[in-house]
């Protein structure tokens, strides 16, 4: 029986000139990017398998970027030397140091590591409040061509990862429409600086992301 097709993590798309904050390390990356490799691998086997559909085509995209987000977040937590999840509901940050706040939770801390999963390119991920944090921000791409087989079809994949520290002047704010809440995303001032803080930039054809020409 065939099987779907498994992302591998590519080592030379990462900056190993960056400094990382909190005591993270570029393996706690590579980890957490296999993990959610491994994970949609063995999953989209499983279903497929069943004659069902892959994870990544079941999934409404606002559904996938949030179960990305804290997939994200755990796996980093695991790998990482001194972040752990923070295990207050919707707290913030998302990763938090170990011991910092009593049984790991808070409901607004100040040091700790926000976490976002999106499919817009270079990172400009809308938020439900702009605050002084630092951000790190993972660019999914996922393949849901109806042309193709399911076994045809491309993985999930990473293409952009980017952690910096960011200040509540670097956002703009976003209008509410009627039914919706409002939301905060970084300005175009806001992202050049964020964007200096690439981990991971994979444009697909063995250069970096479009933004950086």
């Amino acid at each position: 029986m065939p099987q779907v097709k498994r992302a591998k993590v590519d080592e030379s798309k990462f900056n190993y000139g960056i400094e990382l904050p909190y005591s993270l390390r570029r393996m706690d990356f590579i980890s957490a990017m296999q993990d959610v490799y491994d994970f949609f691998g063995d999953v989209n086997d499983n279903l497929t398998g069943r004659g069902l559909q892959r994870l990544d085509d079941m999934l409404r995209p606002a559904a996938m970027s949030g179960m990305l987000s804290d997939m994200i977040t755990d796996s980093l937590a695991n790998h990482s030397r001194g972040l752990t999840s923070n295990l207050y509901h919707n707290g913030h940050p998302d990763l938090i140091l170990k011991g910092r706040y009593p049984q790991d939770r808070v409901q607004a801390g100040e040091e700790g590591v926000e976490v976002k999963a999106t499919r817009k390119s270079g990172g400009a991920v809308d938020t439900h409040g702009a605050r002084d944090q630092t951000l790190c921000v993972w660019v999914y791409e996922v393949d849901n061509n109806r042309d193709k087989s399911v076994y045809e079809r491309e993985p999930l994949r990473i293409r952009e990862i980017y952690i910096n520290q960011v200040t509540l002047a670097d956002f703009r704010h976003n209008e509410r429409g009627t039914l919706g809440t409002r939301t905060s995303t970084l300005h175009k001032e806001g992202l050049i600086k964020f964007r200096e803080g690439w981990v991971y930039l994979d444009k697909g054809d063995g250069g970096h992301s479009a933004w950086r020409g």
